[in-house]
Order: C-alpha cells, then sequence, then structure tokens
C-alpha cells in the first residue's frame, strides 16, 4: 500500500490498495500503526466499506477514538467522514473539539505569520479538513 499525501496542485490523498481486508484485520491495524500513511490506508478502507452499506464499522469506534485528538488534517478528514456516515453518538464531541482546536491554531498561526515573524508555527493544509468536520457536524444536527 501507499499513501501520496496532498500538496500544493492537489487538495487529496492517493492511495493505492492492493487488495481488500476484513474488518477485522483493519482493526488489528490501527490499533498498533507504524506511519501516519498506514492509519490513513486503514481509515480510507474503512470509508469503502461504509460505502458498501457495512454498518459493522460503527464498532470500530473504541478504536477509532484513540485518533480523536490528532493534529493530522489527513486523519481528521477521514475520521469526520466516517463519523458523519456512522453517526456514531460518542463522535460528536470529539467532532466539535477537532472543530475548536482547528480554528483556535489557525487564528494564532495566522496572527504569527502575518507577524512575520522568523519562525512561523502554522502552515495551513492544501485542503481545510474543517469543511469536512463542519459538515459531519452538521449531519448529526440534521
Amino acid at each position: 500500500m501507499s499513501v501520496s499525501y496532498p500538496n500544493q496542485y492537489r487538495n487529496y490523498c492517493v492511495i493505492n490498495l492492493p487488495r481488500r481486508r476484513s474488518i477485522e484485520e483493519i482493526k488489528n491495524s490501527l490499533e498498533n500503526p507504524a506511519t501516519e500513511a498506514e492509519v490513513i490506508e486503514d481509515l480510507y478502507e474503512l470509508n469503502l466499506i461504509l460505502d458498501e452499506g457495512n454498518k459493522d464499522v460503527a464498532e470500530l469506534y473504541p478504536t477509532l477514538s484513540k485518533y480523536n485528538n490528532t493534529t493530522s488534517p489527513n486523519v481528521q478528514t477521514f475520521l469526520a467522514g466516517i463519523y458523519r456516515k456512522t453517526k456514531i453518538p460518542d463522535a460528536f464531541g470529539p467532532l466539535v473539539a477537532m472543530l475548536i482546536r482547528n480554528s483556535i491554531a489557525q487564528s494564532v498561526g495566522a496572527a504569527h505569520v502575518n507577524n512575520k515573524s522568523a519562525n512561523p508555527i502554522y502552515l495551513p493544509p492544501p485542503f481545510d479538513p474543517n469543511e469536512e468536520i463542519g459538515g459531519a457536524i452538521l449531519d448529526y444536527l440534521a
């Protein structure tokens, strides 16, 4: 498997999955990932399984919840998409927390960059994960 991350020319990940895995295999991989790319691949595959109509993904919330505090925009986007499709009640609070954390980080980072500091602390991702996170929150409220 391989992941090509978003960049200034492409605002999405490109993921190459050689074969489909079971939910149990994905769960085991998410519990002990080697890299962020592995987490993204696992979340992408769970998203595909959800698109096929499998509702068992919701049972993985205890495993998925360990990523609720991630600062990775890629992982946040995939998590928000999965939570949006499963509407796990316990995931609503973490989605709101992600949105608030990201908004604070962006405003602090923007202020820091605007001060023309030699060491900016925030570089925006090539896409805005808050769009997916906010959409997931709105789906919960609808």
